[in-house]
């Protein structure tokens, strides 16, 4: 492992050598360029005399009619380290001090030539393609003696041709390879004396540092969560104020974090307290979905034994609910709450649950600025019974709406036809008027009814007031209340009944129990059939059956057809209006007459419904 004096010799030891060499590559750098601008002004220089000194009169030959041989002859004759070189405005060399014009290809495309044929002096450096070494180049323009000889010739106004003075670029390295060993000398003199500054540094840092890793020494101790003993060292920090300063600083944080654990320590226990007593179900978990907090409520709803560690418990092996696990990965991912319904089967039992699920790092940051840790808390509340509740209501306006229609029907049709019936015929007025009257009543005994019809899942009741009636006064009132559904499709509703038949019964339970049969018998049978509607003695009974020419009910539903809200929908075709409840509704009739009610059907063939009523008179 390294130590820090060694991490810190190592690093400032690389910085000092880096930074060292920076220096002098940048000062070289400088120095380079520095050395290039000065020689590139003195041969600029150089060029402007040398261009002086040049004889008019060749000069003017050179760039006439004359040649340029005299100038070129001039030229060669002067002892100097400098190429002198004359260009025509059509870049074409006319004249060398090194080499014969005729054997040099055109300059015009050498960048300082084009600047002097613009009128600029020009400056370049490069590699000559005739001599194979890196020259400086000075190009000067030279210009006409009139400005009219410029005339129309498209050249530069004034610009007779160039002339370039070139040598052979200096090196800077080997011009200043004498002095480089002095330089590089001085360096490392000064490197050197980085570097010992940096040993002492690394060094003071590293017993520095031994000293505050025995304190940090002492803080671990404390690491069981208890911080009542001393932090002091005072063989390493006697005398150093920083030190003493931390020490302070520490026994202080200490006191603190002690009084901190002891307090949330109380407010664990708090808040495991409270959740315990909570009636709702309350889970915990990680990012993982690992369960690190479950309460008592839920331990005794999914079945999960008291002593067992939930730390090794998956939220899904807990609840074996994939609802519940994919709501909890859905918040996690979106980092917003949600509320749900669902349903979990909880120690063999099926319980509906309305789950409310947020997560626990939507807000929360470490000291770092980093996101907190993840996780999702869920909580659970049992509405099983709320739910049940609710459906009771549910079926019970159900069954009021369903329960009234017929009679509103009834009491509907008579008042149309009451309105329009004239106003003499007391007798047709009268007539209309107590039949709204007797389904007035019979609504209110309805009401009562199916209240009563709602209380017996639950409760034993009385049974109904029974009197002796007459069997086939309930059949042609029951016959009525259908008998303009009937005329709509043509459908004929015959009664047969034995005159004199009576029983004693709930005149207006019977009705109703016939009214639902009768009324659905005109709505699965074809228009144009017939419905019998027929009373006999049998046994000690009173049979009332009611037979359609339907398209009937196939053999697999026939024990399921008086449940509350079953409907054939298949195999009956579309239910115009009907809310599933006349057939229950005539079982719980026959039930309160302590009788029965059973159905024979063949699918295509029609249906005969049987209403049977013990101890007929």
């Amino acid at each position: 492992m390294k130590t820090v004096f060694r991490q810190s010799l190592l690093a400032l030891t690389l910085s000092a050598l880096g930074l060292s060499l920076s220096f002098m590559i940048t000062v070289l750098l400088f120095m380079n360029s520095l050395y290039y601008e000065i020689n590139s002004r003195n041969i600029l220089n150089t060029a402007r005399l040398v261009l002086l000194a040049l004889p008019e009169e060749q000069l003017d030959a050179c760039f006439g009619e004359g040649g340029a041989g005299p100038l070129a002859r001039w030229m060669a004759a002067i002892p100097s380290p400098y190429r002198l070189t004359l260009i025509g405005n059509d870049g074409g060399v006319l004249a060398d001090s090194r080499f014969s014009g005729e054997t040099l290809s055109g300059h015009g495309d050498r960048p300082e030539v084009r600047a002097a044929l613009e009128g600029r002096e020009g400056i370049a450096r490069r590699n000559s393609e005739t001599l194979g070494a890196e020259h400086l180049y000075a190009a000067l323009p030279v210009y006409r003696r009139e400005s009219s000889g410029s005339g129309g010739t498209g050249e530069p106004p004034g610009v007779l041709g160039v002339f370039r003075l070139s040598m052979e670029a200096p090196n800077f390295i080997r011009r200043i390879s004498g002095a480089i060993l002095p330089f590089l000398l001085v360096g490392a003199v000064f490197f050197l004396a980085a570097l010992g500054t940096v040993y002492l540094f690394s060094r003071s840092l590293s017993v520095s540092f031994a000293r505050l890793v025995q304190i940090t020494r002492t803080v671990h101790s404390h690491s069981d969560g208890t911080f009542h003993r001393t932090i002091h060292s005072p063989h390493l920090i006697s005398g150093t104020r920083e030190f003493i300063i931390l020490e302070k600083a520490l026994k202080s944080m200490a006191r603190e974090l002690n009084s901190r654990i002891e307090e949330a320590r109380a407010e664990g226990r708090r808040l495991e307290a409270v959740l315990d007593g909570m009636s709702e179900a309350v889970f915990a978990a990680d990012e993982k979905l690992m369960l690190h907090m479950v309460n008592r409520r839920a331990r005794i709803l999914f079945g999960i034994d008291e002593e067992a560690d939930t730390g090794y418990l998956s939220l899904l092996e807990a609840t074996r609910s994939t609802e519940l696990e994919e709501a909890a990965k859905s918040v996690l991912e979106g980092n917003e709450s949600r509320e749900l319904e669902i349903l979990c089967h909880t120690a063999a039992v099926q319980r509906r649950f309305r789950v409310f699920v947020s997560s626990l790092n939507r807000t929360e940051e470490d000291p770092r600025g980093a996101p907190a840790p993840g996780g999702v808390v869920m909580v659970l509340g049992d509405i099983t019974r709320m739910h049940r509740l609710e459906q009771v209501r549910k079926d019970f306006a159900a069954n009021v709406s369903h329960e009234l229609r017929t009679p509103i029907q009834v009491i509907k049709g008579f008042a149309e036809t009451l309105l329009d019936s004239p106003l003499d015929n007391t007798e047709r007025i009268r007539h209309v008027i107590e039949i709204i009257e007797k389904n007035s009543r019979n609504m209110e005994n309805l009401v009562n009814d199916l209240l009563s019809l709602v209380s017996l899942e639950d409760r034993d009741r009385s049974r109904p007031v029974m009197e002796e009636t007459d069997v086939e006064d309930l059949l042609l009132e029951a016959a009525l209340s259908v008998k303009f559904r009937a005329e709509e499709k043509k459908i004929r509703v015959e009664i047969r009944c034995p005159p004199g038949l009576r029983a004693e019964l709930s005149g207006a339970l019977v009705v109703q129990a016939l009214v639902n049969l009768l009324d659905n018998a005109v709505k699965y049978s074809p228009p144009a059939s017939k419905v019998f509607l027929e009373a006999e003695r049998r046994e000690g009974e009173l049979v009332v059956s009611v037979k359609d020419q339907g398209i009937g009910i196939p053999a697999e539903h026939l024990d399921r057809v008086f449940e509350r809200f079953y409907r054939v929908d298949r195999s009956r075709g579309q239910d115009p209006g009907g809310t599933g409840l006349g057939l229950a509704i005539v079982r719980h009739i026959a039930l309160l007459h302590r009788g029965e009610v059973e159905v024979e059907s063949h699918a295509g063939e029609g249906s005969v419904f049987r209403l049977k009523i013990p101890s007929a008179s």
